[in-house]
């Protein structure tokens, strides 16, 4: 006899990661290709001799350095393993039956169904509207009594768009104070809107207890493999949050890295600001060529290929180039090094490519 386990696990998905070949090129998955800031690396190496201790449990240290950077107070800021898993503890702190509800667009960040279902509620998915932007009257039309949280990836993985200010503040005044709104913002370095609209989380959470917003050191700083992430909101939802993180998940050499990376945070605008430039030069590229991509606000961008989107991923993967379809729906493609981009460019604007895709 086999030990009982959860029967509604059969039907979670795992969650799949981008694809990685020996020799290829890959644009599949939303990493920098530049190492951590130096004097992150430095930070990295002082941490890493005393991993025999135990991490600072409450990332105390950390904690602070965002306040202070934030302009909030510590007790406004929790740290995880990655803002992928705090989107799970929300789940846990907010939903407490099978009825309860999360609601997001879709398509939007893999994450969201499986961390809403492992948490044992239900999953509500929003359509995007016709330019892959999130529709946020939809969004709070889809809010009933159920609701427990709504997930907004403000920029949206997979599509790069991006909503602004003034539409997301209506949104936030439209939805019931009870429901928790997460505005997930892995991408906010990303972000070039103009400054009247360009919408900032944690200014429009200041004096809205449900909203909580979720940043990442994983995209813009380059810190992916340490797997640290913070969340800033109401000290009563941090304080719940800090009651169901999986006790010292974020190692000693993550929270290092990370503080290290706010103390040189003047060096990451050069970074952000190259990454954008070239990620429109590639959008150029295969705009000239015939394809259709929405404004991207981050360092990817969206290829709306519909039913062709695996065959357009086995077609540049056969050309040495991995990028990442999402099923019948469309292929993101990640922003690499010049010479890696080039190799992109050139699969996809091949005549005979572009005449099937474009």
């Amino acid at each position: 006899m086999t030990p009982h386990i959860r029967p509604d696990l059969a039907s979670i998905p795992a969650y799949v990661p981008g694809r990685s070949n020996p020799g290829a090129v890959k644009l599949a998955s939303n990493e920098t290709t530049l190492p951590p800031l130096p004097a992150a690396a430095k930070a990295i190496g002082a941490a890493a001799e005393l991993a025999h201790r135990y991490p600072d449990n409450q990332s105390g240290e950390l904690r602070a350095a965002l306040a202070e950077f934030l302009g909030v107070t510590v007790a406004n800021v929790a740290v995880g393993c990655g803002s992928v898993a705090i989107l799970q503890e929300l789940v846990q702190i907010t939903c407490d039956a099978p009825t309860d509800e999360v609601v997001f667009a879709w398509r939007s960040f893999e994450a969201y169904p499986i961390v809403t279902q492992v948490g044992n509620a239900k999953a509500v998915r929003v359509p995007l509207d016709g330019d892959a932007v999130h529709d946020l009257d939809a969004l709070a039309a889809a809010v009933t009594d159920d609701t427990r949280m709504i997930f907004v990836c403000n920029p949206n993985n997979p599509t790069g768009t991006a909503v602004g200010k003034a539409a997301l503040e209506r949104f936030l005044d439209a939805v019931p104070s009870r429901v928790l709104i997460v505005l997930d913002e892995a991408y906010y370095e990303y972000l070039r809107l103009t400054p009247q609209d360009r919408p900032d989380g944690v200014e429009l959470g200041r004096d809205r207890p449900n909203v909580v917003v979720l940043r990442t050191f994983s995209k813009a700083y380059g810190l992916a493999g340490l797997r640290v992430g913070y969340a800033v909101g109401d000290p009563e939802v941090i304080t719940a949050l800090m009651k169901v993180h999986i006790p010292f998940s974020v190692n000693r050499v993550a929270q290092a890295a990370a503080i290290a990376s706010l103390e040189a945070r003047h060096e990451l605008l050069d970074r952000t600001h190259a990454l954008v430039l070239e990620r429109e030069r590639v959008r150029s590229a295969l705009l000239a060529a015939g394809y259709r991509i929405p404004p991207s606000e981050t360092n990817f961008f969206w290829l709306p290929l519909g039913e062709r989107s695996a065959e357009f991923g086995e077609a540049s993967a056969a050309a040495g180039v991995l990028v990442r379809p999402y099923g019948v729906d469309g292929v993101r493609v990640t922003i690499g090094d010049p010479h890696e981009n080039d190799l992109f460019i050139a699969f996809a604007t091949e005549a005979q490519v572009a005449a099937r895709f474009a």
